[in-house]
This record gives structure tokens, C-alpha cells and sequence, in this order.
């Protein structure tokens, strides 16, 4: 009898973010099954990132990416979509930046660059998660460790790759593998209707997941609905 070996999955982190934001979701998703974590904190261009990616994947895999990793798994379809079996694209948008996204990001950058990358990971946390989750110690000092491993040079140049990010839009029309998307109903950064874009874009090989009383951080708040998702479209 034939032993069918699942696709490898490639996930892609997001912003001042670590393998740890999909820990919830390895010991599910690792028996049997090849995972590597991109690389995003080397490069300041989304392409600079998609390319170390493409370098070091398998030749055909799946590919999952929360927020600033949904920016990289989209330039990873328009230039070599033969090798995505499946998509799934975690609290993110298909819009590209704009000067009123960007004046936030050059503000925090100008705060990482005088040395208040403290005070940057503390104002990031009270947009990243749902409002009950703000007292959540646990998850805060998560959420803090990661981006201290980051570091502010890694997330300078994160900031940098994100605001000159190309419109993902016209990607969505392309996407022909069976694609999951899923979004916290309280994601303040990228919110719903964000998301039914995509998912909208994307048309039948879609399915669209909103989780209640989750923020931007799915993987982290709600990582049992999250492991079910992501098992059920690696399946």
C-alpha cells in the first residue's frame, strides 16, 4: 500500500514576529509533515524576502502567512505560482500601502531609530490583539518576547519592506489552489471586510473563517480554532 507524504508547509511570520506565532499550531501540524518558517527579518523589501524563500523552500508547498507574511505570500504566487499547492492568509490585506498606512510606520521607525523600540513594542500591543485580551499577561509577555528577538533593526527594516509593498489585489484573481482565509472580528490592523476582500477576490476556492473576539493575532488568541482551520485545509 502506498504511503501518501504530505506537501511541506512553509509558514511566514508577521511583523516583529518569530516562529512562536505558529507554536500553537506545530505539534498538530508537524507528525509526518515537513515545516519550515520563512526568514523575514534579513531583508527590507517584501521581494528581497520572497526571494531567501523561494531559495530555500521545497519545490512545491503549501504556504501560510499571517499579516506582514500574507504581503509575502502574495509575491510568492505572482511570481511562482506553480509551486503554492495551497494558500492560507491570516489576518492581512490585499491593499496596497498609502501615505495615511505609512505616517504610523515612519513614526515608529523614528522611534526604533532614537532608541524607544520599548515604547514601539508597547503601543504596538494595544492594537494587536482583541480589547478583553489587553490584560492577558501571558499572552503580552508572548507577543514582547518575540519582538525583542526581532530586535529594532529587524523591525526598522520589516517597517521598510511593508510600506513599499505592491498591490496584491490583481494577484487574487490568479489564485486557483484551495485557499484559506481567516480573520479576527476585533483585528483592528487588517479588519474583516479586508479579509472578504480577499476571500471575495479569490472566488470559489476560498473559504472564509471570522473568529468572535479575536484580533489580528489569531494564531495566538484563538489557536484552537486556528489548528482546526489550518488541518482541515492541509487535509
Amino acid at each position: 500500500m502506498q504511503t501518501t507524504i504530505p506537501e511541506p508547509l512553509v509558514l511566514i511570520p508577521g511583523l516583529n514576529c518569530t516562529p512562536a506565532l505558529y507554536a500553537p499550531q506545530w505539534p498538530a501540524l508537524a507528525p509526518g509533515r515537513q515545516i519550515l518558517v520563512a526568514d523575514n527579518t534579513t531583508d527590507d523589501t517584501i521581494a528581497a524576502m520572497v526571494e531567501r524563500l523561494l531559495a530555500t523552500a521545497p519545490e512545491r508547498f503549501a504556504l501560510c502567512g499571517l499579516s506582514m507574511g500574507g504581503y509575502v505570500a502574495f509575491e510568492v504566487v505572482r511570481r511562482a505560482p506553480e509551486r503554492v499547492t495551497r494558500l492560507a492568509l491570516l489576518d492581512t490585506t490585499a491593499k496596497p500601502p498609502t501615505p495615511e498606512t505609512n505616517a504610523p510606520r515612519e513614526q515608529m521607525i523614528a522611534l526604533a531609530e532614537k532608541g524607544a523600540f520599548d515604547n514601539v513594542v508597547t503601543l504596538l500591543w494595544q492594537k494587536l490583539v482583541a480589547p478583553d485580551r489587553l490584560a492577558d499577561e501571558t499572552l503580552r509577555l508572548e507577543v514582547r518576547a518575540m519582538a525583542e528577538a526581532v530586535g529594532p533593526s529587524g523591525f526598522i527594516r520589516q517597517q521598510r519592506a511593508i510600506m513599499g509593498r505592491s498591490d496584491a489585489r490583481p494577484v487574487l484573481r490568479t489564485i486557483s489552489v484551495p485557499t484559506l482565509v481567516v480573520v479576527g472580528a476585533e483585528d483592528a490592523i487588517t479588519p474583516p471586510d479586508e479579509a472578504r476582500e480577499i476571500a471575495g477576490g479569490i472566488g470559489t476556492k476560498a473559504r472564509y473563517l471570522e473568529i468572535p473576539g479575536c484580533g489580528h493575532l489569531s494564531t495566538l488568541e484563538a489557536p484552537e480554532i486556528v489548528t482546526a482551520a489550518l488541518r482541515d485545509w492541509l487535509a
